[in-house]
């Protein structure tokens, strides 16, 4: 990829703004905001949400722009709003066209939160969930696609301090693309063909990220910390089998790296979560107090119904499940975690 090739960003939160940062260490960038607001204080002052953008960084609310003078598109927006962008987008795209999107969640097809929280015991399925990487291709005729996953914290990246990443693609050409576009002294990128292993790992990390909150926010320590990671990875890898991603995936940087990166740092929006809720805040007043989402939340809700439909026994996930949407107590839940009767320790390998 040309240095001097513009590369579009679309999605002007932390972690967007970020990676908009990463990407001007190699050439110029273009920025997606939707509010003209941020636009104008990006081109204007140079800052946003307490980062210094690059002055190679150029902001726009302009999509037509933006797929008109980038061949490589990053959209980094939350899973809530992720089809809803694409539908936007996806008039102004053609199959020249590279996606490697950033978002950690999923998507779901035909449905809406309040559906699963008017009917909790709704039979969700497969065919009701889709990834990021599969909205991009139902929503566009964009077959080259991607996902960037792995330990990215947006506030460590943005304070310049090295980390790694991966691009995972079907495609060797996007990995490189991806790879040419970020790689830097601060920043090195692997890349996988495991597509959907990368985007499970990534969304399903958050929910043990909630749970490890939780009990930093009960005060216990990194000993039940580490157990909760450890056998959080197990339940992953269980979902991930049942839904066709291999174990490898999630014992890599995309899996096992970003897990503990945000399973264990206050700058994690879904530790923060659970910290605050194992102080005793309500799952509603952090949702409506916190500025960004927290993706596990929403990945919670969804894995546990996706659980039901492929018959697994994740009682992390259960429980967490019980205490953020079903104000089921923490000392509760803890106590049914020591007591359940775990088999043999690593049983997916």
């Amino acid at each position: 990829m040309k240095n001097n090739q513009l590369v579009g960003v679309l999605g002007a939160g932390s972690f967007g703004t970020a990676i908009a940062n990463l990407l001007a260490l190699n050439g110029p960038v273009l920025l997606f905001s939707r509010k003209d607001e941020v636009v104008e204080e990006i081109n204007r002052t140079r800052r946003h949400l307490d980062q210094k953008i690059s002055p190679r960084v150029t902001a726009t609310t302009d999509l037509a722009e933006l797929a008109e003078k980038c061949t490589l598109i990053f959209p980094i927006v939350p899973s809530t709003s992720f089809r809803g962008m694409m539908q936007s987008l996806a008039p102004h795209l053609r199959p020249h066209h590279i996606i490697i999107h950033g978002t950690k969640g999923f998507d779901l097809k035909n449905l809406t939160e309040d559906d699963l929280m008017a009917n909790p015991n709704l039979h969700l399925t497969r065919n009701e969930v889709r990834t990021m990487s599969e909205v991009v291709l139902e929503e566009s005729c964009v077959v080259r696609v991607g996902c960037l996953s792995g330990p990215n914290l947006a506030a460590e990246i943005a304070a310049g301090q090295p980390t790694a990443t991966l691009v995972g693609s079907r495609f060797r050409e996007v990995i490189q693309t991806g790879q040419a576009a970020l790689n830097s002294k601060k920043f090195h990128v692997f890349g996988s063909y495991d597509l959907l292993g990368a985007e499970l790992a990534g969304a399903l990390k958050n929910i043990i990220a909630l749970g490890s909150g939780i009990m930093a926010g009960v005060g216990l320590g990194r000993n039940m910390q580490g157990l909760l990671i450890a056998r959080g990875l197990a339940e992953m890898v269980y979902f991930g089998k049942a839904m066709g991603a291999p174990s490898s995936a999630f014992i890599g940087v995309a899996g096992i790296g970003d897990l503990v990166a945000t399973a264990t740092s206050s700058n994690s929006r879904n530790f923060t979560f659970g910290s605050r809720l194992g102080k005793g805040e309500t799952t509603e007043t952090i949702r409506e107090t916190m500025p960004e989402l927290a993706e596990g939340v929403r990945t919670l809700m969804i894995a546990k119904q996706l659980a039901r439909h492929y018959k697994l026994h994740v009682p992390i996930t259960s429980m967490l499940y019980s205490v953020v949407f079903e104000k089921f107590p923490v000392e509760k839940a803890l106590e049914y975690l020591m007591s359940y009767p775990y088999g043999v320790d690593v049983d997916f390998l």
